[in-house]
């Protein structure tokens, strides 16, 4: 009891030594970040963790949140170079997101279990009563916002290529929602629709998108049923435990979405099902069921061979 008392403590003196350098106090390179020895003792590796990352991380935010452009946003987020295109994309049809870093209160910072390693995932409410989750990623010894995951970045505006303008083939980060997931639990396909999320607002959504149908045994399908029953189990993607901002039933999905039109009438299909999270990495964050083992038919018999006299 007093080792889990003892780790509580030092998860919140964590977040009120981030809140520190985060709202302008002493930076790590004046102060030296330690905890007390009741946390110390423990030896937790996670507790290691938190104390070096979370106060960079504190102040790589209150960078980016002061920047006002995004060339200068730029300097702060994972994979500059190649975030700067997408930015630059985002930003010709967006506002500069704006942010009163002196309204913010990080309610929660917890350790994400990545493949390639440890990230932080935190969740802030602004005064304005916006709800955010930033995660941070250490890339070359630095660590940086993941700003895909943070201002759910799509190629195009959702209500845009439903209407038929842009590019007919898009990547987009969006909630999904299966319909009858009940009745149709034994059906050949899901039927899903598809929400583009509101930055700020995790439980507001526009319009519903036209019905999708996937093949349940296509490796999308395979994909978004593990996603749905990992929802409904309670638990999230790489061990996350921030609280689920999802609207109710709805789950993360970065998909590839076509539009096609025949003869004037409009059709979309999903491509690909990326991910289903929002975070900057390709690796899907669900592990499909196995395929029942089906046996294999015995092989035909052939014609006997003349053996040699």
């Amino acid at each position: 009891m007093l080792k889990i008392i003892g780790g509580w403590l030092a998860v919140l003196i964590l977040i009120l030594v981030g809140a520190h350098y985060f709202w302008g106090g002493e930076g790590p390179q004046n102060k030296p970040s330690r905890l007390p020895a009741v946390a110390a003792a423990f030896d937790s590796s996670d507790v290691v963790f938190l104390e070096t990352a979370s106060p960079k991380c504190m102040r790589e935010f209150a960078g980016f949140i002061d920047a006002i452009t995004p060339e200068e946003q730029n300097q702060f987020v994972l994979s500059a170079a190649s975030t700067a295109v997408q930015m630059a994309r985002y930003y010709n049809s967006n506002p500069l997101i704006k942010i009163d870093k002196t309204g913010m209160k990080l309610d929660k910072q917890v350790i994400l279990n990545l493949p390639e390693g440890k990230a932080l995932e935190t969740l802030w409410h602004c005064a304005d009563g916006r709800t955010l989750d930033a995660v941070f990623r250490e890339e070359k010894g630095e660590w940086k916002l993941d700003w895909d995951h943070f201002i759910r970045y799509s190629d195009a505006p959702w209500a845009l290529f439903l209407a038929g303008g842009g590019d007919n083939e898009c990547e987009f980060r969006l909630l999904a929602r299966e319909r009858l997931a009940e009745e149709r639990k034994n059906a050949e396909t899901i039927s899903l629709v598809l929400y583009a999320p509101r930055f700020g607002n995790p439980g507001d959504v526009g319009f519903q998108s036209p019905e999708f149908m996937v093949p349940r045994k296509s490796t999308n399908g395979k994909l978004l049923d593990a996603a749905f029953k990992m929802d409904r189990r309670g638990a999230k993607v790489f061990g996350s435990t921030l609280p689920n901002l999802n609207p109710d039933g709805m789950i993360r999905v970065r998909v590839k979405v076509r539009r096609t039109e025949i003869e004037g009438e409009r059709k979309f299909e999903i491509i690909q099902v990326l991910a289903c999270h929002w975070y900057s990495l390709d690796d899907p964050g669900v592990v499909p069921a196995k395929d029942a083992v089906v046996p294999a038919a015995p092989a035909p018999e052939s014609a006997p061979v003349p053996q040699p006299h």
